[in-house]
């Protein structure tokens, strides 16, 4: 399991910097749809838009935080 544990660092780091990129599209989204610069769309989607998006930044957020967690826990099992 040690050999992994490059992999697993660079998968975190991609999934925060994924979790980040859909937090910031989905603020620009969510606030031009707010804001009426969409104008095909009604306001109240802006709300949807920016929850949306929200919670799927917050899960890959999530799940970066758990594979950080995992490999501290590879790391200290392997200590002994």
């Amino acid at each position: 399991m040690r050999e992994q544990l490059g992999f697993l660092k660079a998968s975190s780091a991609v999934v925060k910097v994924a979790a980040w990129i859909f937090l910031f599209l989905g603020l620009v989204a969510g606030s031009s749809v707010l804001l009426g610069m969409l104008p095909y769309y009604p306001r109240w989607m802006g709300l949807v838009i920016l929850s949306v998006y929200t919670f799927i930044a917050f899960f890959f957020f999530l799940v970066a935080k758990i594979v950080d967690l995992l490999i501290k826990i590879i790391k200290e099992i392997k200590k002994d």
